[in-house]
């Protein structure tokens, strides 16, 4: 069993790591967020679609691949995959070896297992939220 970080650490994390005000997010259980450009209609519904179709892990294919960000005001790192605005946190206690590869594997089961449960447990709407340009 996976020991993850909490949904209240996680959606603190994201807070910070997007913290521009006219993105929208959706927030899956293992810690991938899925970044809404043009957010419509019901958004879980919406970044569900996208993780279905973007998260799981098909070695071999783009689905495998991976990159890692270490970013600077927060712990941990951001695993990226095959498509830009899904990305998945990786605490800096969860992997015992934090090599870029191990990290990045890490965050590549973490996105395959919420891309096949499709678990949602945080909806950032900041549709409302955004002052016109």
């Amino acid at each position: 069993m996976m020991t993850g970080v909490n949904t209240e650490t996680l959606i603190g994390v994201w807070q910070r790591l997007l913290a521009d005000p006219r993105k929208s997010w959706v927030l899956f259980e293992h810690g991938t967020c899925v970044v809404l450009t043009a957010p419509e209609g019901e958004l879980a519904e919406q970044a569900t679609d996208l993780l279905k179709k973007f998260g799981p892990v098909h070695a071999g294919s783009p689905a495998g691949d991976f990159g890692v960000i270490d970013p600077q005001d927060v712990e941990g790192w951001v695993v990226t995959g095959h498509h830009n605005d899904v990305l998945t946190y990786v605490g800096p206690d969860e992997p015992r070896d934090q090599s870029q590869i191990a990290v990045g594997l890490l965050g590549r089961s973490k996105r395959h297992r919420d891309g096949t449960e499709l678990h949602v447990v945080h909806v950032e709407d900041k549709r409302g939220s955004a002052q016109p340009v």
